[in-house]
Formats: C-alpha cells, sequence, structure tokens
C-alpha cells in the first residue's frame, strides 16, 4: 500500500501519476452488496480518468491510496429479446455470445452422469456456454441454431 498526498493547483488537486486534474466525487449512501455493507461507497474519492485510477483519503490523515476503477458492466439483452440464432464455433472453440459479446466455450455432449445420486443431463446435447453472463445456448433439434436456455 502506497500512500500519496495530493497536490492542489488551480483550486483542485492534480493526479501524482500524469500530472491532470482530479474529478472530485461525493460519498454517496452505504449498500449492501452480496449481503454486507459496502462502506466504501461512503467515501468521497477523487477520480483520474486518464490513469484509470482513484484515489482515497485514508482516516482523514491527508494521506491518500490509490485504487483501480472498476470496469463499467456490459450492458446484457434481456433473454426474451435473444431470438434463436445459428452459431458456428471458430478456429478456437468458441463463438461471440450474443446476450454480452464476450466469447463462449463449446462443450461437446458427454454421457449422462451420476451427481449426488441424480442423472445429470445437463451436459448430455452440444452448447456453448458464457463464463462472462451466465448464459447457456442450446441447440434446437438437430440444427446449426441455438436458443437461450435456462441452466
Amino acid at each position: 500500500m502506497a500512500l500519496v498526498q495530493l497536490t492542489k493547483k488551480d483550486n483542485a488537486f492534480v493526479c501524482p501519476e500524469c500530472g491532470g486534474s482530479l474529478k472530485y466525487e461525493e460519498s454517496g449512501p452505504i449498500t449492501i452488496v452480496n449481503g454486507k455493507a459496502d462502506m466504501d461507497a461512503a467515501l468521497p474519492k477523487y477520480i483520474c480518468e486518464k490513469c484509470q485510477v482513484f484515489y482515497r483519503e485514508l482516516l482523514n490523515s491527508g494521506y491518500y491510496d490509490s485504487f483501480p476503477l472498476p470496469k463499467p458492466k456490459k450492458k446484457l439483452l434481456r433473454t426474451g429479446d435473444i431470438p434463436p440464432m445459428e452459431l458456428k464455433r471458430e478456429a478456437d472453440g468458441k463463438a461471440t455470445c450474443p446476450r454480452c459479446g464476450e466469447r463462449m466455450n463449446f462443450v461437446e455432449g458427454q454421457p449422462v452422469r451420476i451427481v449426488d445420486g441424480k442423472p445429470d443431463m445437463d451436459n448430455v446435447m452440444d452448447h456453448f456456454e458464457c463464463n462472462e453472463c451466465n448464459s447457456v445456448f442450446r441447440r434446437i433439434a438437430s440444427t446449426n441454431y441455438f436458443q437461450w436456455s435456462e441452466k
């Protein structure tokens, strides 16, 4: 943890990395994330868009710690808006996810397996799985068309 002391220039704090002015963002309300209180959102921060970092003061000491800016989440299509479509594996064995645009893995059909004393039918037929948006696209009746499916 490398703490820095921010300097002011023309009534605004300056980024210690690039020298650009920092944008001030006021503190927000305390939010619940994964069942726990997220206190980080309740603290003000200084943001440098160029360096993709933000600075947060440590215990009103005048010293600031830097953190990487979170990547903005891509907008997902609603599952009802995704029509059946033809999906093909490319040279790397993957395809582009119609829901989020990331790369999906192709899962070849496997024999039925017993999991916890019950047959696991999830991987019996060929399908695509997207690790980014947790979508599954299953083949439609021996065609090259795939439809979004619940896991």
